[in-house]
C-alpha cells in the first residue's frame, strides 16, 4: 500500500530553504571546463571496456521554441523561423555520427528521450531524418525500448501523434502547467483546453504506454479555486504520470521570468495551499507520490522501480535505467558516462565549431572521486527510495558511518527529533511528513554545499 505524503506547515516554515534538485551529484555548478571531448572519449573507452558494458540511454536536446513562456528556465532559442532548426539538424545529426562511434555496436539503446525547448518545433521529417540517423549509428533494442518525447500541446494533432507513435516514440510529456486563461495569459502560454485534452486522448488511443503532464504551482494570478479546477480536469484525462512543479521566481537568473508581475504571484501562504490541494486530490485519485513533485499510478514503472529499489534520478528526472550510460546530444545536454558527467557547449556557434574538427562539443563536466560516488548514492537512495540502509553502506564503501558524516549526524539528529526522519545506527527512512523536505535533507550530505555555501543560486525547496 502506498504511503500518504503530507504537508507539515511547520516543519516547511523551519526547513523551507533553496538547495539543487539533485538531478545530479555533484550538481553541475561544479563542472570544471579542465574536463574536455578527450577525458569523454576515455570515459567511453572505459565503459566499453566494462566486463558487463551497460546498455545506453540517450538524449536529444531540441533549443526551438515558437513563443517564450516567462516561467521559463530552460536553455532554449526563441523563434518563429522554421527554416532555423535545419542546420541544427545537420549538426545534431553530425555529433549523432561521432557519438556512436565511440560507443561498441554490442551495446544497446534502451531508452531515448527528447527534451528542450520544444521537440515537435521540428517538422515531421526532420523528426524522422534525426531518428534514421540514430538507428544508423546506434544500436536500437530488437524489443521495443522506453522513447519519450516532450510536447507542447499547440505543437500537435492526433494525426501527428498517430505519426509520433510510427515513428517508434511510445511516451509521451505535455506542457500544461494550468487550464486557467488568466494564468495563461500572465505566463504567456495561451492554449485551448479542449485542444490539451483531445491531444491527451488521442495518444491514448494511438497506444502511448505512458502520458505524462506536466503541472505548476506558485504562478502568477493563481488560485486554490483555478488550480483546484485544473486538477479535476487532468485527473479525469487519466494520464498515467503528473508532476506538479513548484514555480521559482528568480528573475535575476532567468530574464523571462522578469515579464511576470511579483504582485501577481500568490503570497507563500497561499502557494502552500496549492500544494496541499494537488497532493490531497492527487492521492486521492489513486496516484502514488514518487518524490520531487512527481505522481505516478500504482501500476506505473516508476512505482514499481520504487518499489523495488532500483528507482534513480538523473538531469531528465526519476527514471528506471539505472545501468545505462547516458549519451546526451545537441547544446547543453549532459551525458553521464560511467560514474562522471560532461556538458555540451551553450552557444550553436561554438556547436557547429567543435563538430567541424570532428569533436565531442564539450565544454565542461567533472571526473568523480570516490567521496563523490559515495555521496551520490545516499542521495540517490533518499531522493528515491526515501530510505537508507547504513549497514549496507558502511560494509560496501567500508567506513563507520557516523564518524564519517560527523558533522551531518548533528543536523540529522535534529531533523529526527522535528519529525523529518526515523534514524537507528541502521537506518534512515524519511517520514511521511518529511518527504516533501527532502533535498533539505539530502542537502546534508552535500560536501560542495556545506563548503562554498552556494544555496543562494538555487531554487527553494517549496
Amino acid at each position: 500500500m502506498a504511503v500518504k505524503t503530507y504537508l507539515n506547515q511547520d516543519l516547511i516554515n523551519r526547513y523551507d530553504r533553496t538547495g539543487p534538485r539533485y538531478t545530479s551529484y555533484p550538481t553541475a555548478l561544479q563542472f570544471s571546463t579542465a574536463i574536455g571531448s578527450h577525458d569523454y572519449t576515455d570515459w567511453v573507452a572505459q565503459s566499453n571496456d566494462d566486463p558487463i558494458p551497460g546498455s545506453l540511454s540517450l538524449y536529444f536536446h531540441i533549443p526551438f521554441c515558437n513563443t517564450i513562456c516567462y516561467y521559463c528556465g530552460c536553455s532554449k532559442i526563441v523563434t518563429k523561423d522554421k527554416s532555423k532548426t535545419s542546420s541544427y539538424v545537420r549538426l545534431l545529426q553530425r555529433e549523432i555520427a561521432l557519438q556512436g562511434s565511440l560507443f561498441d555496436r554490442d551495446r544497446k539503446v534502451t531508452q531515448m528521450h527528447w527534451g528542450g525547448g520544444t521537440p515537435t518545433f521540428l517538422q515531421d521529417q526532420e523528426i524522422e531524418q534525426i531518428l534514421n540517423t540514430t538507428a544508423k549509428h546506434f544500436t536500437m533494442s530488437e524489443s521495443e525500448g522506453e522513447y519519450s518525447i516532450e510536447v507542447d500541446p499547440r505543437t500537435v494533432t492526433p494525426a501527428r501523434l498517430m505519426l509520433l507513435r510510427s515513428f517508434g516514440f511510445n511516451r509521451i510529456s505535455f506542457g500544461v502547467q494550468d487550464f486557467d486563461h488568466d494564468v495563461q495569459q500572465a505566463v504567456n502560454r495561451v492554449q485551448d483546453k479542449q485542444l490539451v485534452l483531445a491531444n491527451i486522448k488521442a495518444a491514448k488511443d494511438h497506444d502511448f504506454h505512458s502520458i505524462n503532464i506536466d503541472l505548476m504551482y506558485g504562478l502568477p494570478k493563481q488560485t486554490t479555486k483555478s488550480f483546484a479546477d485544473t486538477l479535476e480536469q487532468i485527473i479525469t484525462a487519466d494520464p498515467d504520470r503528473i508532476a506538479v512543479y513548484n514555480y521559482a521566481h528568480m528573475p535575476e537568473l532567468f530574464k523571462p521570468q522578469r515579464r511576470i508581475e511579483a504582485d501577481d504571484l500568490p503570497d507563500p501562504m497561499i502557494k502552500l495551499e496549492l500544494l496541499q490541494l494537488a497532493i490531497d486530490r492527487l492521492q486521492q485519485a489513486g496516484y502514488v507520490y514518487i518524490g520531487m513533485d512527481h505522481f505516478a499510478k500504482a501500476s506505473d514503472d516508476l512505482v514499481k522501480a520504487q518499489n523495488n529499489g532500483t528507482l534513480q534520478r538523473n538531469f531528465q528526472g526519476y527514471s528506471t535505467h539505472a545501468d545505462c550510460d547516458i549519451v546526451a546530444m545537441g547544446i547543453t545536454a549532459i551525458s553521464q558516462i560511467g560514474d562522471n558527467y560532461s556538458q555540451n557547449v551553450k552557444s550553436l556557434e561554438d556547436y557547429e565549431s567543435a563538430l567541424l574538427l570532428e569533436q565531442i562539443p564539450i565544454y565542461r563536466g567533472i571526473e568523480l572521486e570516490s567521496d563523490d560516488i559515495l555521496r551520490r548514492e545516499i542521495i540517490n537512495e533518499l531522493m528515491c527510495n526515501f530510505r537508507l540502509d547504513i549497514k549496507h553502506i558502511e560494509e560496501k564503501w567500508r567506513i563507520n558511518f557516523s564518524r564519517y558524516f560527523d558533522a551531518s549526524m548533528i543536523h540529522l539528529s535534529k531533523m529526527m527529533h522535528d519529525g523529518l526522519l526515523q534514524m537507528t545506527p541502521e537506518l534512515i527512512e524519511i517520514t511521511p511528513e518529511g518527504r516533501l523536505l527532502v533535498r533539505s535533507i539530502c542537502m546534508e550530505f552535500d560536501r560542495y554545499l556545506q563548503e562554498r555555501q552556494q544555496e543562494e543560486q538555487y531554487s527553494r525547496v517549496i
